[in-house]
């Protein structure tokens, strides 16, 4: 199983990203796809996730209304368009794959208990 991001570099604030992540190895049909983000001396942390089951999708709130998760299952690809972004975006994404996309009990998108992960492709925003 291979999840291969892309797409990363270096962005003004208030500029667009799209970031992609090919998956190959898995039946993609039956896997809820996300997108995380990890930056420097932080945890990882859900940024957005497309089910498989119900194509129900959740975003994490510092992005809403300006990240746009989409999944094309005959490319076998996920994407991530990045609007507006912020300096605060800065990280390196990641995507993963698995059965569910991960909730907390309080409700918001999980980083953890994703069985594949890509190696993350940095994204970097100047002010």
């Amino acid at each position: 199983v291979q999840l291969v991001e892309s797409g990363g570099g270096l962005v003004q604030a208030g500029g667009s990203l799209r970031l992609s992540c090919e998956v190959s190895g898995l039946v993609v049909e039956d896997y809820s796809l996300g997108w995380f983000r990890q930056a420097p001396g932080e945890e990882r942390e859900g940024v957005a996730c497309t089910s498989q089951s119900d194509g129900s999708i959740i975003y994490a709130d510092p992005v809403v209304s300006r990240f746009t998760i989409s999944r094309d299952d005959a490319k076998k690809t996920v994407y991530l368009q990045m609007n507006s972004v912020t300096v605060e975006d800065t990280a390196v994404y990641y995507c993963a794959a698995d059965f569910v996309c991960a909730v907390t009990p309080g409700g918001l998108l999980g980083a953890t208990g994703y069985d594949y992960w890509g190696q993350g492709t940095q994204v970097t925003v100047s002010s």
